[in-house]
């Protein structure tokens, strides 16, 4: 059984370690804000973006003179996965339901027998998936300086996604996020970014009902535009991360707390009932002297 001493330096410990997660849960809440204005900032953009770019995709499929960002390489031999993940712990599952989906989906493509490439975004993720997959590993983005996400560290990861591509180093790319939905569910995402795919997405024409005569052709637009789509696209899914991880670092720092505290309590009541013992053994002792006296 734990002394006095023990179980009195244990609450304090508890006591200390409920301020930080405290303090830790505050700081989320404040980020989260930004970073989920930020997010749902950004989705009307895309939507609408994506709206355009389905339009002239519909028109230019098929043909010979499409980009090679929308007809493809022929082949989806060679996948790449980028896994964005954060660069801090202490967020729940956040990380892990990221992983574990890319996870997935890679065992999948080689059981197909299909080779796979893998970029992550944040540490954390690296860590997670360097154990089984570091032979799949093909670069890593390092964001832990970047204090807020901007479009230049999305520009920059696409043009090195798009370089790698027109090497001919991989067929297919896929994204991998977690979609902020709100502060305690945030969705594990897989989107394909190259080629570009609209195929869930309604044209422009077809949500106006209007006919669009695009001047130069739909290729040179496509061409033009793409690059630019495979940035929004890599962009749209950091902030929707940046939100995600706030929101579920408050959730677990929230539910941290409240667990500190049941424990402090469960722990002040076993020191009050050894000290009641403690009390009460000297009290007998006291008593047993004076009698044999």
């Amino acid at each position: 059984m734990p002394s006095l001493k023990d179980l009195k330096n244990r609450i304090d410990s508890v006591k200390s370690t409920r301020k930080i997660t405290k303090a830790m849960q505050m700081v989320a809440a404040a980020k989260l804000r930004r970073a989920q204005d930020a997010a749902e900032a950004s989705r009307p953009y895309t939507e609408r973006f994506n709206a355009v770019m389905a339009g002239l995709a519909k028109a230019a499929a098929g043909s010979e003179a499409a980009p090679k960002l929308l007809r493809g390489t022929g082949s989806d031999k060679v996948q790449l996965l980028i896994v964005m993940t954060s660069e801090r712990g202490l967020c729940g599952g956040f990380n892990s339901s990221i992983v574990k989906k890319a996870k997935s989906h890679a065992d999948k493509l080689v059981a197909e027998g299909k080779t796979v490439k893998i970029i992550t975004v944040g540490k954390k993720g690296r860590e997670q998936l360097k154990r089984d997959y570091s032979e799949y590993f093909l670069d890593h983005v390092d964001l832990s300086d970047v204090r807020h996400i901007g479009y230049d560290n999305a520009q920059s990861l696409a043009r090195d996604v798009i370089a790698r591509f027109d090497a001919d180093e991989f067929d297919v790319a896929t994204i991998f996020f977690n979609r902020f939905q709100s502060v305690v569910s945030q969705i594990p995402t897989a989107q394909q970014i190259i080629p570009a795919k609209f195929d869930e997405v309604e044209s422009e024409a077809e949500q106006t009902g209007m006919v669009y005569d695009y001047e130069p052709s739909e290729e040179v637009l496509l061409a033009t535009l793409l690059p630019s789509g495979v940035a929004t696209a890599i962009f749209s899914a950091l902030l929707e991360n940046a939100a995600s991880e706030q929101g579920a670092r408050m959730s677990a720092m929230d539910n941290a707390t409240r667990n500190a505290g049941d424990m402090i309590e469960g722990l002040t009541i076993q020191y009050n009932r050894s000290r009641q013992a403690v009390i009460t053994n000297e009290l007998i002792e006291i008593i047993s002297g004076a009698e044999a006296l």
